[in-house]
């Protein structure tokens, strides 16, 4: 039997006005159902007005446009009280004992909830999905019993995630920690070691399917252009251990380690280290200090321009970086190496766990069916 959602769930319009939370407890809400550190400037900001969001409560932003096909909500599965933007809405549960939250979170994390949430929202300039869209939505309701046995599933998955996930912190913890430890060890120059990849395709020898990118996860990937009638001979030729970064996204820098002979856009610029000094410094080892948080300030801070900021490549080259012996640079990297394949596996259980949570509801609306 389908129950009206909005007879299971309450608004929530506790307000923060004795100011019992600060800038600490605000949150902000992502696209991937979760809670995240707000990215508002919230100097001068009252906090008065602010939505209080208790453990088990959830909260999501109205307007659904340009937010790629998705909701941005979150529970707040905490023992901590979050406070967010009273441009949200939050509810919460009536009565746990005949609607788990945690089971209601299960089902909107639902790619199916987006979908129905996106047809139902409506607007001109920008299109919402209302409280009152929220509750006319329809919800089959298990047994509280079939709802928890679906809830544990879910919860152990996740528990193993984040287990995997600490293990994550505690290798970039020694990553960080390594190369904050050679700070007194003096800071040489990059330029020194590097030379600019500048080899086109003039003789049109590798074609569009060779045509790589970067992307602001710093990674080299196949590119997302469609193929219309590019002038392929200006392209740059570009090999393993090539650096590529785009000067117009300061952020946009990554090493190639899996292509031979791909071609990038003469958009991009490419750069290598030269032979004689391989044994010097690893290629690996420097992309390790590009793909650090400091770069990236260091990049877009050094990024220049009235239109459009660049980053110039003799910029690049002026970067310093702490230089150890190179067998020390190599074990490093072999850390670097564990922490990148332990994070994309970690990338992948967030997605099976997303994955998931239509195959529990299903699995959950049928069993209280008797279908299995």
């Amino acid at each position: 039997m389908l129950s009206r959602l909005g007879d299971l769930i309450s608004l929530n319009e506790e307000k923060n006005r004795d100011l019992n939370y600060g800038v600490s407890d605000v949150k902000g809400i992502s696209i991937n159902k979760v809670f995240i550190e707000t990215k508002a400037n919230l100097k001068g900001v009252s906090l008065r007005p602010y939505i209080i969001v208790k453990p088990k409560y959830f909260a999501y932003v109205t307007v659904t446009s340009r937010n790629g096909d998705k909701v941005s909500m979150a529970f707040n599965d905490t023992n901590e009280t979050y406070i967010v933007s009273s441009s949200y809405v939050s509810f919460y549960v009536k009565n746990a004992n005949i609607l788990l939250p945690e089971y209601l979170y299960i089902y909107f994390n639902r790619p199916e909830f987006d979908r129905i949430a996106r047809f139902n929202s409506w607007g001109s300039a920008r299109e919402t999905f209302s409280w009152d869209d929220l509750c006319d939505l329809k919800i089959h309701v298990p047994s509280i019993e079939i709802q928890q046995k679906y809830v544990n599933i879910y919860k152990s998955l996740v528990l193993n995630q984040h287990t995997y996930e600490y293990g994550l912190d505690d290798l970039k913890l020694t990553i960080d920690i390594f190369l904050e430890s050679l700070k007194e060890k003096e800071k040489t120059k990059i330029g020194k070691f590097l030379e600019e990849r500048a080899l086109r395709n003039e003789e049109l020898r590798y074609k569009f399917n060779s045509v790589v990118g970067v992307s602001k996860d710093k990674e080299i990937i196949k590119t997302k252009a469609k193929e219309n009638n590019n002038d392929l001979s200006k392209y740059i030729i570009i090999s393993k251990n090539d650096f590529v970064y785009n000067p117009r996204s300061a952020n946009a820098i990554a090493l190639n380690l899996k292509y031979n002979n791909a071609l990038i856009s003469w958009n991009n610029t490419a750069f290598y280290i030269k032979e004689e000094y391989l044994k010097v410094l690893s290629p690996r080892y420097l992309n390790l200090w590009f793909s650090r948080d400091e770069y990236s300030r260091w990049a877009i801070y050094n990024s220049w321009g009235s239109s459009t900021e660049i980053l110039p490549l003799s910029d690049i080259f002026d970067y310093e970086i702490h230089i150890p012996e190179r067998h020390v640079q190599d074990a490093i990297v072999k850390i670097f190496d564990l922490y990148y394949q332990k994070n994309n596996l970690n990338k992948k259980l967030k997605v099976t766990l997303k994955e998931l949570s239509p195959i529990l509801v299903k699995g959950a609306t049928q069993e209280s069916k008797g279908v299995i």
